[in-house]
């Protein structure tokens, strides 16, 4: 999503950036530790990865028998995680479908996937709308998975990384998602693994009708 600073001409330049100095490293990201720790269980199905980057996060869930719909607004990021999937063998990559698009604009189809994970996606409008636009698109007893880093270290109070985004927060998750429609099975925040990086917000609701 698009602010003057952080829009998709920023992002598209960083991924260049960094693939071009760091690809190595880039391969070998694993998948979000949340994401791991939360989902491993769970049975495959339909699943959207809204925000993917270079899809660490996608090839593990397709690694785990999704099917998976793959979104960003960087082409270079995508290409990137084409390149992975077909390294990957094992028939990855017929299991994945890469889309080109702004979050802003990309909505998805009303009750067609059984899980939908966005996972530290700055957005530059509002949180809550983006959150009721994506739980839209879960199928009943489906699940939506968020996590974003809080832009301050509730330890410290000093800013983190993510001090100049708007990403994700437990409050506006549980604000946007109607409790009767849906169950939180975890809306936490959760101490990041580097000391004096802050905290992430995790949330996994359930749909319940």
């Amino acid at each position: 999503m698009t602010t003057p600073e952080l829009d998709q001409a920023y992002w598209e330049g960083l991924w260049s950036k960094t693939l071009r100095d760091h690809a190595d490293m880039v391969a070998q990201r694993p998948p979000n530790k949340h994401l791991v720790a939360e989902l491993a269980d769970v049975p495959p199905g339909l699943a959207a990865d809204a925000g993917c980057g270079h899809g660490a996060d996608t090839l593990w869930l397709a690694s785990h028998g999704w099917k998976v719909t793959s979104i960003d607004f960087s082409s270079t990021a995508l290409a990137q995680g084409q390149f992975m999937a077909e390294a990957a063998g094992a028939g990855l990559k017929e299991r994945i479908t890469w889309v080109e698009s702004d979050l802003a604009q990309w909505v998805p189809e009303e009750d067609r996937y059984d899980l939908i994970i966005c996972l530290y996606v700055h957005m530059a409008g509002s949180v809550e709308e983006m959150v009721k636009r994506m739980a839209r698109g879960i199928a009943p007893g489906g699940t939506l998975f968020l996590v974003g880093h809080r832009p301050v270290d509730p330890e410290t109070g000093a800013a983190t990384a993510a001090a100049n985004q708007v990403q994700v927060s437990v409050d506006a998750a549980i604000a946007a998602l109607d409790p009767h429609a849906w169950e939180f099975v975890v809306a936490e925040e959760r101490p990041r693994s580097v000391a004096g990086t802050g905290v992430d917000a995790v949330i996994r609701a359930q749909r319940v009708r």
